[in-house]
């Protein structure tokens, strides 16, 4: 089986050997750099699997990386994960918006970011979602052409509003989005929904989906996800 590559970003030399060290034990081959510029360069002529990119970086800092990386085609589809510091909850919401797939908090687990690392490159291997295929996560089933909403095998009735969320959180579950990519995603950028709507109507949907509402997860200071079901071979 061919190793997946991953391109570990940090101006830190003693992070790049922690990704390096736990990533490579799984499996992976890792390239390290130390700036964003050379992160770019590599990015194109290495095509790696995936980006591990830190926010911080002198000169061209992570944020521009990310969005340097999802504007130029021959890398527009490389999935990034994140590491930011504690406290950098703006970076995060707006990385995300930039088209980052996940994001890891300094100080980190190796265990964790490696499983992150996993979830992103299983999320993007099953291609593109299919907008009207039934789903059936977490106790719940949805189904688009009926646009019907079932909990335990009982219908429950849901607003426009609270139906679209599920729909939009559920066909990608794991992802992070934040209240501002949910009211694109819902009501297409036309309507002015507040973050405080988004709150408000995931508390409701909470509510209705009973012990289901429990799949809806707060990322504090940045969204919500829909929780993944755990993978036994993980």
């Amino acid at each position: 089986m061919v190793s997946r590559t991953i391109l570990a970003v940090d101006d830190e030399e003693d992070i790049l050997e922690l990704v390096d060290y736990n990533l490579a034990k799984e499996g992976f081959r890792v390239i390290r750099v130390t700036s964003g510029e050379k992160a770019l360069e590599l990015a194109k002529t290495e095509r790696p699997d995936l980006v591990i990119l830190d926010l911080m970086l002198p000169g061209l800092d992570g944020l521009e990386v990310c969005k340097h990386l999802r504007r130029d085609r021959a890398t527009s589809d490389i999935p990034i994960v994140m590491l930011t510091a504690k406290g950098e909850e703006a970076d995060i919401v707006l990385g995300l918006e930039l088209g980052a797939d996940d994001y890891v908090t300094k100080p980190f687990s190796p265990r964790v970011l490696t499983a992150r690392v996993r979830a992103v490159l299983r999320r993007r291997s099953r291609g593109v979602v299919n907008e009207d295929a039934p789903i059936k996560i977490g106790g719940i089933e949805i189904h688009p052409g009926r646009h019907e909403v079932l909990v335990g095998g009982k219908p429950i009735r849901l607003t426009f509003t609270e139906y679209e969320i599920l729909s939009f959180l559920a066909r990608r579950p794991g992802w992070v989005f934040t209240r501002y990519q949910i009211v694109e995603a819902v009501r297409g950028g036309e309507y002015a929904v507040t973050d405080r709507s988004v709150d408000v109507q995931i508390v409701g949907l909470r509510k209705k989906l009973g012990k289901s509402g429990i799949n809806i997860e707060t990322v504090r200071g940045v969204g919500y996800r829909f929780m993944e079901p755990i993978d036994e071979e993980d």
